[in-house]
């Protein structure tokens, strides 16, 4: 019984890794070659697909993880809320159509999108051979590193614009200051989840973005 319970799990997480690159990697191809008017509007199915593929296998099947999920999402759409309307965070900047519905400006999956991204970089970030501490500041670094070249398509995409185009370094040090919370909240909660599964989506997603910054 032990035995077929490891191979499910390890079928499981299979598929889950083929997905996430058979996504990543098609919308890829798909916009460089030039069809990204059907495939960007896709980004909220992607999202979303990736949000139930993370809650299956990560998974997210304790109290501590749907609590520490949940307060990154809500806590990542106030953010987003004060950037957009008051430009206290971030800077000035609004939210463009391909993120999917909003809420009073700011698309609903951003928060999931927020939490997706904290507890994989937490999870890769937990297994290095460092002190909490500088785990914390790396899987922070791992995000706005990210966070800039999203940065760099986000118009072209119509995911978000800032005020004269590009961010100013304000964004990165709110990213970097949030992130941090969120990952130290991670460690504090002594969070555990699939560290190869996390690893995958990171890896997809740079590879997704660092190739559309360089040859879009």
């Amino acid at each position: 019984m032990s035995n077929l319970k490891n191979i499910l799990e390890s079928r499981k997480l299979d598929i889950g890794i083929f997905l996430i690159w058979l996504l990543h990697i098609s919308g890829l191809i798909g916009i460089l070659s030039g069809q990204g008017a059907w495939f960007v509007p896709k980004t909220p199915l992607n999202l979303l697909l990736m949000a139930l593929l993370f809650i299956w296998i990560f998974p997210l099947n304790t109290g501590r993880k749907i609590f520490l999920f949940v307060f990154i999402c809500i806590t990542g759409v106030s953010a987003e809320w004060i950037g957009v309307h008051t430009g206290w965070l971030f800077g000035s900047y609004h939210y463009g159509e391909n993120l999917g519905p909003k809420l009073d400006g700011i698309p609903y999956l951003i928060g999931v999108n927020w939490a997706l991204l904290s507890f994989c970089s937490g999870c890769v970030s937990r297994n290095l051979p460092l002190p909490p501490r500088a785990r914390i500041l790396f899987g922070a670094l791992l995000l706005v590193i990210l966070d800039f070249f999203m940065e760099g398509l986000a118009p072209l995409l119509d995911f978000w614009t800032f005020q004269g185009g590009v961010p100013t370094l304000w964004n990165y040090i709110c990213w970097f200051v949030l992130a941090i919370v969120f990952l130290w909240g991670y460690e504090k909660l002594d969070i555990q989840g699939n560290r190869k599964f996390s690893l995958h989506i990171l890896s997809a997603q740079f590879v997704f973005f660092m190739s559309l910054y360089l040859f879009f």
